[in-house]
């Protein structure tokens, strides 16, 4: 099947053409032709599988048959749960929409709201958004949502598990009761379902891949290795294996920094991203990863959702995430349009019952190695001694923060420390 079969205007072939495609893929194949059908869709499709194309495309065509309206309303939204995602997705919808009269924009937070409330008053056929700066936004009068016609929740999963719900609520009773509404998601949870039901109205189901599948050319290998020397076998994969664009996965933002910097004083170059960074910081530190400036991005789950890199070959879990779904994300990375990757989990004994999670998702066994000189030696009541111990240690430094502060009882002023 070719992308003329799908009933696509000549405009949006012309610049499919120009971003060099011919054959949709699987969610393309099945989602566009049901959204020009007007039809509400619920759709199941991981990062990588060219889902946002198989809803831009149809948006496009759909707004671009009428002429635009006065003032230009916003006329479809795009709901995603991460800035990267967000901005990913309006370049999309600029590229598609390179020979149709129709304007698109973004709004997020991180940045100064003053340029977007420009743009929107210039007038925006296609707002994408994310659900906190969106609603800031309508708050303050900058933008009317009472004229959108297709409603997209794009990585629904994800909003929900950053605990946008209550946002999407507030959202959607924001908008036209009759619209087309469009919810995408890696994974079909009850609460992904719940909210569907909400305010879907008959929709057609299109899955691009059996939920909770991994990518068919991604290579996984789990290195067994104590917890102190993950670092040092991470530096060892990459220099000795001369990899020069690798993706890291921590679960926390401070380990993401902590490798990160480790890294940089071995001489491989790296940068961190998760929520504190600005989102100059993250922008910066993503251009880079992608022209090889930076060679390894250090990220945590929520960072990285939506991150577009072509032909990633490396992923690597420092750290395995305790839901087993962030794992096929994470894997996800790599292995996209036809090329092969590799991902790698350094594992602990305090993270065994992560692996037993994960395979009983995939339904298969991960291929187990040891490297020499990475031997496991830690016990298992170790590591959980020195997590207890670390914890009481930073308890007694809050415990102790807290009285030094207290107010005198004599004078009622706070005891100072010495000069």
């Amino acid at each position: 099947m070719s992308f003329k079969t799908l009933g696509l205007s000549e405009a949006l072939l012309k610049a499919i053409e120009k971003k060099g495609y011919s054959v949709p893929s699987p969610i393309q194949e099945k989602a566009i032709p049901r959204i020009l059908e007007r039809k509400d869709v619920l759709a199941s499709a991981q990062t990588g599988t060219g889902k946002t194309a198989g809803f831009a495309l149809p948006i496009l065509q759909i707004l671009s048959q009428s002429a635009p309206l006065r003032k230009r309303p916003i006329r479809s939204l795009i709901l995603t749960p991460t800035r990267e995602l967000a901005a990913q997705v309006l370049q999309d919808f600029k590229d598609y929409g390179e020979f149709v009269d129709l304007r698109s924009t973004v709004v997020f937070g991180g940045v100064g709201a003053n340029p977007q409330i420009r743009t929107l008053r210039q007038g925006v056929d296609i707002l994408v958004a994310t659900p906190g700066r969106l609603l800031d936004l309508e708050n303050q009068g900058a933008l009317s949502l009472a004229n959108v016609e297709v409603l997209v929740l794009d990585e629904a999963d994800r909003m929900l598990d950053m605990g946008f719900l209550r946002d999407i609520k507030k959202i959607l009773a924001l908008l036209p009761s009759r619209r087309q509404n469009l919810l995408f998601s890696a994974t079909f949870s009850k609460e992904i379902k719940q909210l569907a039901n909400g305010f879907l109205h008959h929709p057609v189901m299109v899955e691009a891949a059996p939920e909770n599948t991994t990518a068919d050319k991604v290579d996984q290998l789990i290195y067994k290795t104590n917890k102190s020397m993950k670092t040092d076998l991470v530096v060892k994969l990459i220099s000795e294996g001369d990899w020069q664009q690798v993706l890291i996965f921590t679960r926390t933002k401070h380990g993401a920094n902590r490798l990160s910097e480790k890294l940089g004083k071995t001489g491989i170059t790296s940068a961190a991203i998760h929520g504190n960074k600005s989102q100059g910081a993250r922008t910066k530190a993503l251009a880079g990863f992608k022209t090889g400036k930076v060679r390894v991005l250090v990220a945590t789950d929520i960072a990285a959702r939506g991150l577009d890199i072509p032909l990633l070959p490396h992923v690597i879990n420092y750290e395995l995430p305790n839901i087993p779904e962030d794992y096929v994300h994470r894997i996800g990375r790599t292995g996209r349009a036809g090329a092969s990757g590799e991902a790698i989990s350094i594992v602990s004994v305090d993270e065994n019952e992560y692996v037993r999670a994960i395979e009983k998702l995939l339904g298969e066994r991960i291929p187990t190695e040891t490297m020499a000189g990475f031997e496991v030696t830690e016990k298992l009541h170790e590591i959980l001694d020195k997590k207890a111990e670390n914890k009481a240690q930073q308890q007694r430094g809050r415990q102790n923060s807290r009285n030094t502060n207290k107010p005198n009882k004599n004078t009622g002023f706070k005891k100072r420390g010495r000069r």
